[in-house]
């Protein structure tokens, strides 16, 4: 007899970003439970010391591992870079990374091996992407670009508006003497301006969403550990539960709308020394 897991799957994120790896997972699989954290209050994770960034992981799992999660989602490149090996490691559910999926998805993908890489600083720092590319194929030839910029548009600005598309057209102007290809989108933030990115690098060059690649490899460890949710008994998404460290208005309204319109229940933390704290009196 199979067995059947109802707990829910925990994401993690420095901010919002991570909500583009829970849209995919929300269409991918749809009966999965979600929780999920985001460091809005310390982002960007990207210019920080890798051993901070590994710091601050820490304390959104022990959170989610308080409320029985089954498997956890670093949703967070940054995060992925400095915590993914530790994270494994020393955690008895499975964790899954947004770097790798990408990687994978990126060879499949190019044609001549020509792969861009835009992150933050602290991943094209890590050298995770350019690493894993070239194990994947030695003649790859692997173009990075750091683009803070990016994060500061999806968590500041609207990242709909004209502003967005500009600040995207110049940093991206970068890959006029660099041609590539293939693109990844090294930043969980990245493709909540997708359209405007495909726009500057042309409909020639192939996006990859290494956020949306990584519930293949969820979906693919469900299967494995016999942890999917009883069919019979699919996730009641207005139970799913998402923690902020920074605004709560302010996550409920960027991430409703990137979750088309999603109602979400949307609580504060606190952080406390190196502990994260519920405060249901935090509404704004």
């Amino acid at each position: 007899m199979k067995i059947m897991d109802n707990r829910a799957i925990g994401y993690i994120d420095s901010g919002i970003g991570g909500l583009t790896v829970v849209k995919q997972a929300l269409k991918q699989i749809p009966d999965e439970q979600v929780y999920y954290v985001g460091d809005t209050a310390r982002m960007p994770y990207g210019p920080r010391p890798q051993e901070e960034v590994l710091g601050f992981t820490w304390q959104m799992v022990r959170y989610l591992l308080k409320k029985d999660i089954k498997m956890l989602v670093v949703a967070c490149n940054t995060a992925t870079a400095a915590a993914l090996p530790d994270l494994q490691a020393k955690l008895d559910i499975p964790v899954v990374g947004v770097i790798q999926p990408g990687v994978d998805a990126a060879l499949r993908k190019s044609a001549d091996g020509e792969i861009g890489v835009i992150a933050t600083a602290g991943t094209v720092k890590s050298l995770a992407y350019y690493n894993g590319l070239l194990q994947g194929n030695r003649a790859a030839n692997v173009v990075q670009l750091a683009a803070p910029e990016f994060v500061d548009v999806a968590e500041n600005h609207d990242y709909t508006s004209e502003f967005a598309r500009q600040v995207v057209k110049e940093k991206l102007s970068y890959f006029k003497n660099h041609q590539v290809d293939t693109l990844i989108l090294g930043c969980t933030h990245f493709p909540l301006m997708e359209n405007f990115i495909q726009e500057a690098m042309g409909p020639q060059v192939t996006l990859v969403n290494s956020g949306a690649e990584t519930i293949s490899t969820v979906v693919e460890f469900l299967d494995k550990f016999d942890l999917r949710r009883a069919s019979a008994n699919p996730a009641d998404h207005n139970d799913d539960e998402y923690f902020t460290t920074g605004s709560v208005k302010r996550f409920a309204t960027i991430g409703g709308r990137w979750l088309d319109d999603k109602e979400m229940t949307v609580k504060h933390l606190d952080i406390i020394d190196d502990t994260l704290v519920l405060n249901e009196d935090v509404t704004d």
